[in-house]
């Protein structure tokens, strides 16, 4: 599993590259592609530099595919089946072996910079919403709208939902949630609505350079943002496009891949979110489930892993 934007951290992955120097290579990979250090970035921020969306994106997706690709090269068994969380798709298509490493790299800065001339800096917002059932947040999102966009985007797990749109219409869904008892109703530290219709014309631009990108048959199964196996080369250009501007149903993809009997499941990049939604899931209590972001959990999860194929 591998996550996407919102993991991200100053000094991530700081222990793995310490001990694994293809940590290094991966992310000097990526600078060659952006033009400026990467690796320096991730390291020593500042922060708010490495929350830009456009330096969010290619960071996260560096992180994920250094996580995998250490875990390669230190033994650990190729997985039955892959999925990411939002731009941890583009994580996952990459390790499967759909898209090139440093085309995909290419390719995520740019989505951040459509993304954000989609929607100018102050104007989008997304929020966190706990403790309330899907339909009552639908609910509160209809009622908030006034002409305006908001709608859930992440269905994350039973009793956690991200919503996003304009950021007045976020506003008024984050009051009305909470009058309708929700624990916790939040506005996260984003700008950029990510998968609601406000993202269209981004997905527009996004798709003209699919269009042109080399992608591959995935040599491992990866289960794409609505749940669904999208395996074939136009079916990814279609889903990535699609992906911009409609909800992830991570929920959906966590009960798919323990229902197709995976019970170890390993989040490779900074962070422990897809770990803690994992262990919400209906299957929680009968899994394994190990967040690798340094060289102490690489381990722990190599050592799990063995285990599980004697088994």
């Amino acid at each position: 599993m591998f996550p996407g934007q919102g993991s991200q951290s100053v000094g991530m992955l700081a222990t793995l590259g310490a001990v694994a120097p293809l940590v290094r290579e991966i992310f000097a990979e990526a600078s060659a592609v952006l033009g400026y250090d990467l690796w320096q970035m991730c390291q020593q921020g500042p922060e708010e530099r490495l929350a830009e969306t456009e330096r969010t994106q290619p960071a996260m997706l560096a992180a994920g595919v250094a996580v995998w690709r250490v875990w390669r090269q230190r033994g650990g068994r190729v997985p039955d089946m892959l999925a990411g969380h939002s731009l941890g798709e583009y994580s996952a298509l990459v390790c499967a072996g759909a898209m090139e490493f440093a085309a995909a790299t290419e390719l995520v800065q740019f989505r951040g910079q459509a993304m954000q001339r989609a929607v100018p800096a102050g104007s989008g917002a997304m929020a966190a919403i706990l403790g309330l059932e899907d339909a009552q947040i639908e609910a509160a999102c209809v009622e908030a709208a006034r002409g305006e966009v908001v709608q859930p985007v992440n269905y994350n797990a039973s009793g956690q939902l991200v919503i996003a749109g304009h950021a007045s219409a976020v506003a008024r869904a984050v009051e009305s949630c909470k009058a309708r008892g929700a624990r916790r109703a939040v506005l996260l530290p984003v700008s950029v609505p990510s998968h609601s219709a406000l993202m269209k014309p981004a997905a527009e631009e996004l798709r003209d350079r699919l269009r042109t990108l080399r992608i591959s048959m995935p040599a491992i199964r990866v289960y794409a943002f609505d749940g669904g196996l999208h395996d074939t080369p136009d079916a990814i250009r279609d889903g990535l496009y699609r992906q911009l501007f409609s909800p992830v149903r991570w929920s959906a993809i966590v009960e798919r891949m323990t229902g197709e009997g995976a019970r170890l499941l390993l989040e490779c990049g900074p962070g422990k979110v897809l770990a803690g939604l994992a262990r919400r899931s209906p299957a929680g209590r009968e899994l394994q489930i190990h967040a690798i972001d340094g060289a102490d959990t690489m381990e722990a999860a190599l050592v799990a892993a063995a285990g599980s194929e004697k088994a």
